[in-house]
């Protein structure tokens, strides 16, 4: 018998029923004949006690050495006592990176996966979450097998994402876009939520283990130190006077911020029953942390009673139907940048409130607690649910001391 070769081959003539080519130089080795005349490639082996045919391709799409590198695959993995249909047939099964991140996802979304604060992740994460998938892994790996998924296929990943290869400008929200630039920073992220994602499925039995993002290099960003010194405060509050009439929404929300050293989304999505005037406090009902309660000085409360508030509507910036919080993350971008701070952002405002607390003598707990950073006791996550007088102190001397800034004044007149 001689070998299978392209001659051989393109000299096969249909016929009624088909029949089956074998090459005598790689036994197992062979060509199904169609009576349609098409040529399939295919590997006959025996496991155990039953004969297994295992179609490799069409000729055309593969050569007849293509064919024969795969059949000599496929008679080794049968020598080994392996089962290569059954393994053809779990490999079509298995579930890609992007049906897995599909499934993460529906979890999230509801409510299933729990951030390392041990809570459902907050909507907002969820959202971010989403994005880096659709622009960055799917991309780039969604169509892998989840389970033979390698440390070198995921720093890959991260190098073409760090090197911009994933970047462009997405249709975002209605009207809105997303601008993605890619970069180191957002590759590192991109691999530690693909890292989350792996040992969520490993604890499912969706994929084995170990989880393929270990080991692979990642830059981490430094963690950032601005704030906003006297002469900026300064600065930040003359804008805020000047664009008052145009952006009242915003500029009460940018002042809260400075006031409270509360975080954008806190302070943004504020509903009025979670101020609690008598307490001198906001209670927080979701925050990064979880439920918080947040002593606030007498300026920022006095801030909060000054905004116009409607029986109906439940937020304290709602959107103009009422049925939402607004959307000011622009707008107080634009408050920056019209005060000449445009390196500077909301969060920077909470690093400033830090520091002027510390500058005020206040040691690391009582900052952290005025913050809102997680509690670890068990008695102060659960049991405490008042302000501290202390604490309360505290705030009205860091508001006072911002608010005196931000009018131009010294601190001492501020009181």
């Amino acid at each position: 018998m001689a070998a299978l070769t392209k001659r051989t081959l393109d000299a096969a003539e249909p016929r009624p029923g088909e029949y089956f080519l074998w090459c005598g130089g790689l036994a197992g080795f062979g060509a199904r004949i169609h009576p349609t005349g098409r040529k399939v490639f295919v590997a006959q082996v025996r496991v155990g006690r039953a004969t297994r045919r295992v179609k490799i391709g069409a000729f055309g799409p593969y050569t007849v050495d293509q064919a024969r590198d795969r059949a000599k695959a496929i008679i080794q993995a049968a020598a080994e006592g392996r089962d290569p249909q059954q393994e053809k047939q779990e490999a079509r099964k298995a579930i890609t990176v992007g049906e897995l991140c599909e499934a993460y996802m529906a979890a999230a979304r509801a409510g299933s996966v729990t951030s390392r604060f041990k809570r459902p992740k907050r909507p907002r994460t969820v959202r971010d979450d989403e994005g880096r998938i659709s622009r960055h892994i799917l991309p780039l790996i969604g169509a892998r097998s989840a389970r033979s998924l390698r440390r070198a296929d995921v720093q890959l990943m991260s190098d073409a994402i760090a090197g911009g290869k994933t970047a462009g400008v997405f249709k975002g929200k209605p009207r809105g876009r997303a601008v993605v630039t890619g970069g180191a920073i957002t590759a590192a992220r991109v691999v530690e939520l693909l890292g989350g994602i792996y040992s969520w499925a490993e604890k499912r039995d969706l994929v084995p283990g170990p989880n393929p993002i270990r080991g692979v290099e990642k830059v981490r960003g430094d963690a950032k130190d601005r704030t906003l010194s006297v002469t900026e405060l300064a600065a930040l509050g003359r804008a805020l006077r000047r664009r008052q009439n145009e952006a009242p929404a915003a500029v009460a929300a940018l002042r809260l911020l400075a006031l409270t050293g509360l975080r954008a989304g806190e302070a943004c999505g504020l509903r009025w029953r979670e101020v609690d005037e008598p307490g001198q406090c906001l209670r927080l009902e979701q925050s990064k942390t979880g439920r918080s309660t947040r002593p606030i000085g007498k300026c920022a409360l006095d801030l909060l009673r000054s905004l116009p508030r409607q029986d109906d509507v439940e937020w304290v910036f709602p959107r103009g139907d009422g049925r939402g919080s607004a959307a000011l993350k622009r707008t107080l971008a634009e408050l920056f940048d019209a005060a000449g701070l445009a390196d500077a952002r909301s969060h920077d405002l909470r690093r400033t409130y830090a520091s002027v607390a510390a500058d005020m003598g206040y040691g690391d707990a009582t900052i952290a607690e005025l913050l809102g950073h997680a509690r670890r006791g068990v008695t102060e996550r659960h049991y405490v649910r008042r302000s501290d007088p202390v604490l309360l102190a505290a705030a009205d001397k860091v508001a006072a001391e911002i608010a005196a800034a931000l009018d131009g004044k010294p601190a001492a007149d501020a009181v």
